[in-house]
């Protein structure tokens, strides 16, 4: 988020696109032929891109990872991302061109990673709870600096298979961060869990605050966050899709007023087929 409280940025880097109806399509079997990065763009001049790329369009080592045009760089301080894409949705006539750097500086950085279900299958690591973010886009023509937070996810199984529901937030603190991850297995057992990182990314899991309940999205998905007071409020919605929202929350943790970033997701929604059959609108797949 921006400093001035205008903008937000969200990249995922995918190498198995865990959204992708192809990849899903295909058995999920070769995670690389199914890459793309994502770039969000919220407030003035917002974008949106997700163009799916296959293998032979990937590149990677222990640094580098480069998916199409686009690259990601990590120089042991600071992840750069050079971003070279289209927005290519349903009804955006031009394929508008998405260039610029985006550089991500931890504060610190946490060597610990958490397993979200009893089989293992599904790992979360918050590497960077804390950081400054650097935005400089030529297309659109927009600059600005921010609080950025830095984590990686990988599975051994689709996410629907081991989720029904998740519900996510991430609140920068005066000290360090807060962390609120909590749904449902698709075995109907429920997982909660508040984790406190400090100033050097150190995490303790805290005790849950009380749940504040959320008005449902634009496509009614359910919204939920954590507020010491049980009370939280939604200050924009940043994403609503039929599966998927993302919002900008105000709350309070720790006796902090915070802002935090939320996220819900219903992957009984995702696999629908409704869903899939609309999922290749938003997300083209390229040839190369």
């Amino acid at each position: 988020m921006s400093d001035d409280g205008q903008y937000g940025l969200t990249i995922i880097a995918f190498l198995g696109s865990v959204f992708s109806p192809y990849y899903k399509k295909s058995g999920r079997g070769d995670p690389l032929n199914h890459a793309c990065l994502n770039v969000a763009m919220y407030g003035p001049n917002q974008r949106w891109v997700m163009t799916e790329r296959p293998s032979t369009a990937v590149t990677r080592d222990a640094a580098n990872l480069q998916i199409g045009p686009s690259a990601v760089r990590w120089d042991g301080n600071c992840l750069e991302i050079d971003i070279e894409e289209r927005d290519k949705r349903l009804f955006i006539p031009s394929g508008r061109r998405v260039t610029g750097t985006v550089r991500v500086h931890p504060e610190a950085l946490n060597p610990t990673s958490f397993t979200l279900d009893r089989g293992k299958h599904h790992v979360w690591h918050c590497m960077a709870p804390r950081a400054r973010i650097e935005v400089d886009m030529k297309r659109p023509g927009t600059s600005w600096s921010g609080k950025g937070y830095f984590d990686h996810n990988r599975g051994s199984e689709p996410l629907e298979d081991g989720f029904r529901i998740w519900h996510w937030s991430r609140a920068h603190m005066k000290r360090g961060a807060i962390v609120c991850y909590e749904g449902e297995r698709t075995d109907g057992s429920l997982f909660a869990s508040a984790i406190r990182f400090n100033a050097e990314a150190i995490p303790t899991e805290v005790d849950l605050p009380p749940i504040a309940a959320l008005p449902n999205s634009g496509w009614r998905i359910e919204r939920r966050t954590r507020s010491e007071i049980g009370v939280a409020e939604v200050r924009k919605t940043w994403e609503d899709t039929p599966f998927y929202a993302r919002s900008e929350l105000s709350s309070q943790l720790e006796g902090e007023d915070v802002i935090a970033v939320q996220e819900s997701l219903d992957m009984q929604r995702f696999s629908t087929r409704l869903v899939q059959w609309m999922l290749p609108y938003r997300m083209p797949r390229a040839r190369k």
